[in-house]
Parts: structure tokens; sequence; C-alpha cells
């Protein structure tokens, strides 16, 4: 795979960039000399972004104001960069949302878009781009889901389920991929300070009792995405803490980790 050294600048695409983890990841690839695709549903934030970036670091960025959980909004995106002889030589699905409370408190439409979006719209976003990289023998892909992904989350049930589908889809891509060049990475974070977080403590004055040292740095989150993915790892969980918590998730005996995961989601529910 080419470096960012390269003649050639290489382009990453980046999913859900007007804000959070997915802008933090559109400053470590510009930093570094990548050209950039910049989607989300928001274009005024996305050009105010790729200004600031452009302004900052020379940077070439496309704007794609894109919702993809509309059905063939994956394969419109990608006709559109073809069009714009665009060769993405990065994909990061970090696009989602997330819906905190009871299971069923929430709304069968709100559960449909958690999927849509999480899932379905990761997925076909994987559908589109994967080939073309296959067949060139290089590319990198960075799949953003969540430490909620190795364990039960009361409170998070949907949201917990859909970020568990995306650690299983990357390592499965991962094992499948080996030796073709292209690598898959998952970013796993735990709590990070977002306004994905600012709209959840809105909504619910309990999650704002967190504890500081729960709450992740969103910069230092996709830095560490940023350089996993780069270096082709397939697991990434930042922040000693949330490590910690994933290996002891995987060493609990599952009906143990449901009454843990139970006493605490029923605190802020």
């Amino acid at each position: 795979m080419p470096t960012a050294s390269s003649p050639q600048p290489l382009t990453a695409l980046i999913t859900g960039a007007s804000s959070g983890i997915g802008e933090a990841l559109a400053r470590c690839f510009a930093r570094d000399g990548h050209r950039l695709a910049l989607v989300a549903r928001s274009e005024d934030r996305l050009r105010v972004l790729a200004d600031g970036l452009h302004a900052e670091h020379g940077t070439h960025v496309d704007v794609l104001p894109t919702d993809l959980a509309q059905p063939g909004a994956a394969a419109a995106l990608a006709s559109a960069l073809r069009r714009k002889r665009r060769r993405i030589d990065v994909l990061v699905n970090n696009a989602g949302i997330a819906e905190q409370g009871a299971f069923s408190a929430i709304s069968a439409a709100r559960h449909q878009q958690l999927i849509d979006l999480n899932v379905s719209a990761l997925t076909a976003v994987l559908a589109a781009f994967l080939p073309a990289m296959l067949a060139r023998g290089s590319g990198r892909i960075l799949n953003v889901a969540s430490i909620a992904a190795f364990q039960p989350v009361p409170g998070l049930a949907t949201y917990a389920a859909t970020k568990a589908y995306v650690l299983s889809l990357t390592e499965s891509l991962a094992e499948e991929l080996r030796g073709s060049g292209v690598s898959v990475t998952a970013l796993c974070p735990g709590i990070t300070a977002t306004p994905m977080l600012g709209g959840a403590t809105a909504h619910n004055a309990k999650l704002a009792r967190l504890p500081g040292f729960l709450i992740g740095d969103v910069e230092a989150v996709a830095a560490e995405g940023y350089r996993a993915c780069l270096d082709a790892e397939v697991i990434v969980v930042p922040g000693a803490i949330n490590q910690a918590a994933t290996i002891a998730a995987g060493a609990t005996p599952r009906w143990l980790l449901r009454r843990i995961a139970g006493a605490l989601g029923r605190t802020v529910i």
C-alpha cells in the first residue's frame, strides 16, 4: 500500500465526519497529507470542517452530504466518487447513532434507525468500496465499533447489539482478507466526550454523574484508531480502563456478566 509520502497522496473516505470521532479522525488524516472525502448528513458542518482543514494543512477535501441510512445511498456515494475519479485508499466507517433508555421505552422506528445506520449502512458502504481495494491489492478499512460490542449493555441494548455486529464483521473480514493487501480494523472506544454523549446527557441527567476518568478524550481516541488502522491491527481499544474492562468481560462467565451489566445499567435507565 502506498504511504503518505508517495507521489500520489492517499484518499481517505470518512463517514460521520461532521463531528465527534469522525471529525477528529479527519484531522488525523489531514495532518499526514491524505486527501479526504467527507460524508455526513450536514453539508454546512462538513464545509466548515473542509475549509478549516484546507486552511491549516492544504488538504484537498471532497464534501459529500449523504444520508447513508437511505436505501441505495452507499452505491450512489461510490458512483459519485468514481465520477470524480477518486480512488479510495482508506475507508473509515464511523457514521452511527445511539439511543439510551429502556428498550420498551424506545419506539420501534427508532430501533430500526439504529439498525439501518449502524448495521445496514455500514455493510452497504463496505460492499460498495471493498471490491476495488481487493482488485488493487491494497487498502485500509477502519470500522468504528465500541466496547459495548464485548458485553450486554442494558439501557443501550440495540446500540450494543449493532456494535457487536460491527466487531464480529470486522474480525471475520480481517481473516477473510488475510494476505490480500487489504486490512480491516475495529476501533472500540469507551464513553467518549462527543456531541453524541452531550445529547444523551441532555435527555438523561443521570449520565452527568459519570466519573470523569471514564470519559475518553476524542482526539486521543481518534489518534489510536488512526495508528491502528494504518498499522493493520484488527482490534484497538483506547484507554487502559477500557482495555481492562474488555479483558474482564472475556474472562467472566456470561451469566455473571449479564448480572453485573444489569446492575450498572439500571442505575442510568
